[in-house]
Formats: C-alpha cells, structure tokens, sequence
C-alpha cells in the first residue's frame, strides 16, 4: 500500500481550486486527510467563509473514516439517523456525512486518504474534490 505524499495532497488542492474557478463556483476550502484521519493539506480561497477548513475536514473525516464517499454516508444517514448522531457524537463533532468528499485511492484501491471541500453545494465540492485527485492519478471512491 502506497502512502499519500504531502506533494500530492498539496497538487489535489490546488488542481480541486482551478476546477472550482474555471466553474465559476464560489470560494472554496479544501482539505486533504490521511489514511489516518490526519490533516495533510489544507487551504481557504480568499472569501471563503471562516467555516469552511472545519465543514470540508469533517466531510473528509467521515469518508476515511467509514471508507466511502460523505454522498454514500449522506445516504445511510438518511435511513439509520440514530446512529450517524451517536457517530457524530463520539468523533466528537469532526464527523459530517454531508455530499463533498470522496476517499482517495492508491493504484491497488488501497484507501490511503480522503479529500473534501465546502463553499459550493455537495455536488460542485465533490466535483472539484474528483478532479483534485483525479489530477494526480489516484482513484476516488
């Protein structure tokens, strides 16, 4: 299993930043997580607002942490709510099963991190948040 390197974390960004701007989408945050859980890179277009590090890292944390997509988790949520609370509860507030991150996958489909983002809808996050990892010949999930 590969690691995810701080380069590519940084690459995903800034590749899921273009994206956003040529989309004409409103200012972004993005994050980019570990296997782990661990922030690697993080960043905050200028305008965006003061929430959006900690809306995208809980989207991301969720992903990693339950191995799919936050659009998958939003959906299990949907149907078994109790439980993605108590999640919520015990990741102590980092968990957010909202549309706008996906895993990041290495060439085996080891996951190996997640990238999220927040400023657009869950849609135009994931959107960006694919063509960040995509960028650098990684898989999502």
């Amino acid at each position: 299993m590969s690691k995810l390197t701080l380069d590519q974390a940084n690459r995903i960004i800034a590749a899921a930043l273009a994206k956003s701007k040529a989309e004409g989408f409103k200012p972004m945050g993005v994050v980019v997580l570990d296997e782990s859980g661990h922030v690697k890179a993080a960043q905050r277009e200028d305008g965006a607002s003061m929430f959006r590090i900690d809306v995208a890292t809980g989207k991301a944390w969720g992903a990693v942490g339950m191995g799919v997509s936050s659009r998958v988790l939003a959906t299990r949520a949907k149907d078994n709510p109790s439980f993605f609370l108590t999640l919520a509860s015990t990741a102590h507030g980092k968990f957010l099963p909202q549309p706008g991150a996906v895993v990041i996958k290495d060439g085996g489909g080891n996951i190996i991190g997640a990238a999220g983002a927040s400023g657009g809808t869950g849609d135009e996050d994931e959107l960006i948040c694919i063509a960040g990892i995509e960028s650098v010949g990684l898989a999502h999930g």
